[in-house]
């Protein structure tokens, strides 16, 4: 009988519980230290050359690998509690139920009969060990049903204009993507076709590899790709691979205060899944175009401000550009320094937190090329005033 989700049939008969000699109530954290201290203690690294504890260890490790686990836990005691009910009488032995000898039993009665009956403990038993060709309890399996599988990731980008980052905005995007081949559904399989169950993994979808000692690990079965059945006619037009591709127009939403270059996921946006599975995510990497005025500067926006000698000198007011409303005011008070940023809260980014970011302007002394008369006698006449307060002074004093 070929495994399915973890779940064997020989587990009726192992008493894991007792194997980490803990009840079968235990919590979860009581398993853990009983499995933790008896791995130390038996451990080939520390016992090498005694087969006992070599053994002990695999029985140990093979016991916390199910009942460690909520969900395989949950399944043992499940199949266990089945087998102390009666529900398998005399067990699982060599003779099948019963134990080989003795009394028969009706296993169409047993397992909810063929033919147009449905219930019983056969189907409870499809679903909970998986079906497969051949086999199984009262000498019929059923076909497994294929496992929902997740949509491939798309990676796609964007390129949005500034204000557009400032404010969002939903685009349009073109998107070709992975996709179930349109002619067999994804299945693989010639139209028309029957499958069977894979002969590899015996309809399980994987396969056990070990990995050294104790240790094994499930791989998808390279035969089925993980669908669990086979066809012998491979369909025409995706070659057996079960893919093809789809073009699809989406509308996606880039969200206010995006930066250049950054990565958005859009969940469930991408590929289309397989067998009833969730799609897979958009990934969208986000260009934005520079502006004319405005520059950035983590969540604020940032603009030089071109001012002349004089305002800084006497101090002056700068009207200045916003990209989410009117002009603001910028005073410039007497005495400032060239290069100076201001800082104009609530003009910036807004975050994802809600909060926005500021607008910061930094002063830029703007040097004319050109004087008209006035100008430059004006500024001859600076020169003579501050002939004798000389600038570089400093410089050439000895340190």
């Amino acid at each position: 009988m070929a495994e399915n989700d973890g779940i064997r049939p020989d587990w009726i008969n192992k008493d894991y519980y007792a194997e980490l000699g803990v009840k079968k109530d235990a919590s979860s954290d009581d398993i853990k230290k009983a499995y933790r201290k008896l791995a130390r203690a038996n451990h080939p690294d520390s016992n090498p050359g005694d087969e006992a504890k070599h053994e002990k260890f695999k029985k140990v490790a093979e016991a916390y690998d199910v009942i460690g686990d909520p969900e395989k836990r949950k399944k043992y005691d499940e199949v266990r509690t089945l087998g102390a009910t009666g529900a398998f009488p005399g067990g699982f032995g060599p003779g099948g139920f019963g134990g080989g000898g003795g009394r028969g039993y009706n296993f169409e009665d047993l397992f909810g009969g063929g033919g147009a009956q449905t219930g019983g403990l056969g189907d409870m038993f499809g679903d909970l060990f998986g079906g497969g060709a051949g086999g199984g309890f009262g000498g019929r399996r059923t076909t497994p049903r294929a496992r929902p599988i997740k949509g491939a990731d798309v990676e796609t980008s964007a390129t949005i204009g500034f204000t557009d980052a400032l404010d969002g905005v939903t685009i349009s995007l073109r998107l070709t993507s992975d996709a179930a081949c349109p002619d067999c559904n994804g299945t693989g399989g010639k139209p028309g076709t029957k499958p069977r169950v894979c002969p590899e993994c015996e309809g399980a979808g994987y396969v056990v590899n070990s990995v050294g000692g104790a240790f094994s690990m499930n791989e998808t079965c390279p035969r089925c790709g993980g669908r669990q059945l086979i066809y012998d006619e491979a369909c025409p037009t995706c070659h057996g691979s079960g893919r093809g591709t789809s073009a699809r127009t989406i509308q996606a939403r880039i969200p206010a205060g995006v930066k250049d270059r950054q990565r958005i996921r859009l969940k469930g946006k991408g590929a289309a899944g397989e067998n009833g599975g969730p799609a897979g995510d958009l990934y969208v990497t986000v260009h934005v175009t520079p502006h004319r005025v405005f520059g950035r500067k983590d969540d604020n926006l940032t603009i030089d401000v071109p001012v002349g000698f004089d305002e800084l000198v006497l101090g002056a007011e700068a009207k200045l550009p916003t990209l989410s409303g009117s002009p603001v005011t910028l005073r410039i008070p007497p005495g400032t320094p060239n290069g100076r940023t201001f800082r104009v809260r609530g003009k910036g980014f807004r975050r994802p937190d809600g909060t926005v970011g500021d607008l910061l302007a930094t002063v830029e002394v703007q040097i004319p090329a050109v004087l008209d008369a006035d100008a430059k006698a004006a500024v001859e006449a600076y020169r003579a005033a501050m002939a004798g307060k000389p600038l570089r002074t400093s410089l050439l004093e000895e340190s």
